[in-house]
């Protein structure tokens, strides 16, 4: 068990909806994202809240000014070659006006969150107007 495991937690239900939320994404015609926080008394990663965003505009206000997060998001796009594609990426949010402690909290959390979640690939965000150019950074892959 890595050190990080041991560290932080995820409660079952956050297990059950991670899974539920990789499994009932795959096919979504929208973009889904959940939002996810670290308690920082108890350490466990569990979601902000229940929305399921499909709307990036709506995701990027619900992101905090002064704190981390990890965002896990489903996004169609259609590649150059026709293929219609969804692929499932974590968003980190580091804003560059968080303190030193959260930042190491939430980057000792980041590849257990990934494993967790199972995502195949990080986007690293520094701030809310990033999201909206998230289709070009999919693009890219």
């Amino acid at each position: 068990m890595s050190s990080e495991a041991r560290l932080y937690t995820f409660s079952t239900e956050t297990r059950d909806k991670l899974r539920k939320f990789r499994l009932g994404t795959s096919r979504a015609k929208d973009a889904q994202a959940v939002i996810y926080e670290i308690d920082k008394k108890t350490l466990e990663i569990r979601p902000v809240d229940d929305d399921v965003y499909s709307n990036l505009d709506d995701l990027a206000e619900e992101l905090p000014d002064h704190a981390p997060r990890f965002i896990l998001l489903s996004y169609p796009l259609t590649l150059e070659s026709g293929r219609l594609s969804v692929p499932y990426v974590m968003l980190y949010y580091l804003p560059i006006t968080c303190n030193a402690e959260v930042k190491m909290l939430y980057a000792g959390a980041k590849e257990l969150m990934r494993n967790t979640a199972e995502v195949n690939r990080i986007i690293e965000i520094d701030s809310a107007e990033d999201v909206g150019s998230i289709e070009e950074k999919l693009q890219e892959a």
